[in-house]
């Protein structure tokens, strides 16, 4: 266990169709052979762990400029953000007092559009960025040939960084920090464990589960969202496996519902 602080960092709302994160949660019946769909919100959020070897940023939220051209125009209808000009890294860092020279660690648990938007503040630096090699290979793979997923934006990633290349399938590069590869949102999904002194484990699922129905009842996202649904599946139970012998809490990754829980942090 470590004495370390996390303190959530709100990053705006992104909003999408609910069958995008509950696949078929809404469907035509003969009884009902045009049902009202629903445009759902969700939180965007990073988060900063004050630990004792360092200042970790996990995920960098959406471009500042997601809706004037950065992402592709498709992208931006089917998944828009309210208000992102308001919430970029830096000023958004600044609410919660920290600035962006601060951190001395970032984490990217996947590259999508609503989760690396703010790595171009660490270009140029030698801040470590701590990334899944195959979630880096997909990523390019995606944002420069018409194979792989549409949620890459190539500005997002394509940088003079400091990637850190996580190769396993576990690896601990603070104390009691550990990076999960739980793939099937994406190829190189990280999910991360955090062992506390005051407030025991977390388990931040980030994207592997939008809501906690995709945990808890096992029901997929959309196919749109999901890379590979059998990987997915494998990586639920190996997250419930950790929940199970850590007593840990589990943390999802865009849940309404458990987000305004979240807002005081932990400890």
């Amino acid at each position: 266990m470590t004495d370390a602080d996390v303190t959530v960092v709100p990053r705006g709302t992104i909003r999408m169709d609910r069958n995008f994160q509950l696949e078929a949660h809404t469907i035509a019946r003969r009884s009902d052979p045009n049902p009202d769909l629903e445009f759902v919100a969700s939180p965007i959020y990073n988060l900063v762990i004050d630990h004792p070897e360092g200042t970790v940023l996990w995920d960098t939220g959406a471009h500042p400029a997601a809706g004037e051209g950065h992402w592709p125009s498709g992208l931006f209808d089917a998944y828009p953000v309210e208000d992102p000009d308001e919430h970029a890294l830096e000023d958004d860092l600044e609410r919660v007092g920290y600035a962006v020279g601060d951190v001395d660690y970032v984490v990217q648990t996947h590259l999508h559009m609503d989760h690396a938007g703010g790595l171009e503040r660490f270009a140029g630096t030698d801040t470590p960025v701590f990334v899944h090699e195959e979630e880096l290979k997909y990523a390019y793979l995606s944002a420069t040939t018409d194979e792989g997923s549409a949620g890459y934006v190539l500005e997002d990633f394509h940088h003079d960084l400091n990637w850190r290349l996580v190769h396993r399938e576990r690896e601990t590069p603070l104390e009691d920090l550990e990076l999960l590869h739980l793939p099937g949102h994406t190829p190189g999904m990280l999910g991360t464990m955090l062992h506390l002194d005051d407030a025991g484990t977390l388990l931040f699922t980030s994207d592997l589960a939008d809501v906690a129905a995709n945990y808890r009842k096992e029901w997929p996202m959309g196919p749109g969202l999901l890379w590979n649904r059998q990987a997915w599946l494998d990586s639920v139970r190996t997250a419930k496996e950790l929940e199970r012998r850590h007593d840990a809490e589990v943390v999802y990754g865009h849940d309404h519902d458990q987000f305004e829980g979240m807002l005081e942090g932990w400890p």
